[in-house]
């Protein structure tokens, strides 16, 4: 039995009937390679053979009667494998907007929080032959860095892979009994006896940092974006339970050929490739603001020794410069943002955000989340942030699932109130891959966003060259 922690009860917290708190992994794969051939029952086989290496995968949800503390975390005694792997087809000719399209129906429906919170599926029927491994897991479970451990522990190296050490120890799988209420109320109730003190650590690190990073703004002249400040715009407001995806993928040779020419890091030529995606999505649209947009992008906080397990998250702002319609100049508009940004949460702290998870119930995370969607706060004042950004740095060798040769994955993040538009990168081989997300009635035009991208990349390389 494992208590989540403040920012796994969080993301759980955060969640409302429109509001998913889940993420996706679209991978797509060769069945060339497979040494057996690819199929359901080969993914299960291996499912089946990998999960003791997975604990959090077998695990379900305990409530603590009346949100007074985070849930728990215990191993399921009823797991049942055939329900978490499913089995789909595509309609012919199985391509890329059919792919889109089953992605999207899946991420419109929430997790069963009975269960272990995940769920994935076998695509059969894609163009060339191809297999899709998609698998949506709640944002309680991983974040980027624990996800990419996931997926070392699914794939492989070669086809032919040999059996794991660990795969060849019987691990004797001896569910816990479901603790009771009164149980879970009485650890409740001992933890209300540390939260004063902390509530005082967390407000005075908080305010410490806050006075730090506003003098080295200051004092460094830094180019910060702010949450609040961002423009308005149509994808910025209450959004619905529907989901729409989409996907693209840009050379990765090019991204780095931009990066070395200019002295940037690929991190800033992702975000300008964006922004110049972004400027002509919304000037298509006719709604192109005059300033930057302002996007979160989550940023890993681990140790590098400390193993991925669960959110161990914070966040940075950064602008996006839409206005700019110099593609150089919106790269050197992006480094000034990010380096600020980088500054300014070097300051602050990278552990702010747990620290104040772990002080608040999620019953508060939960009613200010229904009353901010209730009032509508951002649509009355600004949206906090325009969009979410994050970039997961992917492996640079070839992956094999099941055997079968893995071709691209495109991963996919949540969106809530007044964030309509969620964009989430990994690298892989020699390519980028671009997951969207976004509300299906505010952004129902989001493959137009998507085919953006390589032109921006395109006009930023010339440019650069």
């Amino acid at each position: 039995m494992h208590r989540a922690s403040g920012l796994d009860a969080a993301f759980l917290a955060l969640e409302t009937p429109a509001a998913h708190m889940h993420v996706l992994g679209v991978a797509v794969v060769d069945p060339a390679t497979a040494p057996h051939g690819f199929s359901h029952a080969a993914v299960r086989d291996l499912l089946d053979t990998r999960l003791p290496l997975i604990p959090p995968l077998r695990r379900r949800l305990v409530e603590v009667p009346l949100g007074l503390h985070a849930p728990m975390w215990i191993d399921d005694p009823d797991f049942d494998l055939d329900f978490h792997l499913r089995r789909a087809a595509l309609p012919a000719p199985g391509g890329e907007a059919e792919l889109e399209a089953f992605v999207a129906d899946v991420a419109s429906r929430p997790l069963d929080r009975s269960r272990p919170l995940w769920e994935a599926w076998v695509v059969e029927g894609l163009e060339h032959g191809h297999f899709a491994f998609v698998a949506k897991l709640h944002h309680a479970l991983i974040d980027g860095a624990s996800g990419v451990e996931i997926l070392a522990t699914l794939f492989d190296l070669e086809p032919q892979a040999a059996p794991r050490i660990e795969d060849a120890i019987e691990l004797p799988w001896n569910p816990e009994p479901v603790p009771g209420e009164l149980e879970m109320v009485v650890r409740a109730g001992l933890s209300f006896v540390q939260r004063p003190l902390q509530f005082v650590r967390a407000a005075n690190n908080l305010g410490r940092g806050v006075l730090r990073a506003v003098q080295r703004a200051r004092e460094h002249q830094l180019d910060v974006a702010l949450p609040l400040t961002a423009p308005r715009l149509s994808m910025n407001r209450t959004i619905t339970p529907h989901r729409k995806v989409a996907f693209a993928s840009i050379p990765l040779e090019d991204v780095k050929f931009v990066k070395n020419a200019l002295g940037v890091t690929v991190n800033d030529v992702v975000l300008a490739v964006t922004a110049g995606a972004l400027r002509t999505y919304l000037d298509r649209r006719d709604e192109l603001p005059d300033r930057p947009l302002v996007a979160a992008v989550p940023t890993n906080v681990r140790s590098a020794d400390e193993r991925a397990v669960g959110n161990r998250v914070s966040a940075m702002f950064a602008a996006l410069p839409v206005d700019v319609a110099d593609p150089l100049g919106r790269v050197e508009a992006v480094r000034r943002s990010t380096a600020g940004a980088k500054e300014v949460h070097e300051v602050v702290g990278g552990t702010t955000l747990e620290e104040w998870a772990e002080v608040a119930a999620p019953l508060v995370f939960s009613r200010a989340m229904r009353l901010y969607a209730r009032l509508r706060v951002g649509e009355r004042l600004r949206p906090p942030v325009n969009l979410v950004v994050s970039n997961v740095p992917g492996p640079p060798f070839a992956l094999y699932l099941a055997g079968a040769r893995l071709v691209s994955l495109h991963p996919l993040g949540p969106i809530f109130d007044d964030c309509g538009l969620n964009l989430t990168v990994m690298s892989y081989l020699d390519h980028v891959d671009f997951g969207f997300l976004a509300c299906r009635e505010l952004v129902a035009d989001l493959d137009e966003l998507a085919r953006a991208v390589p032109d921006a990349l395109v006009e930023l390389r010339k440019a650069a060259g």
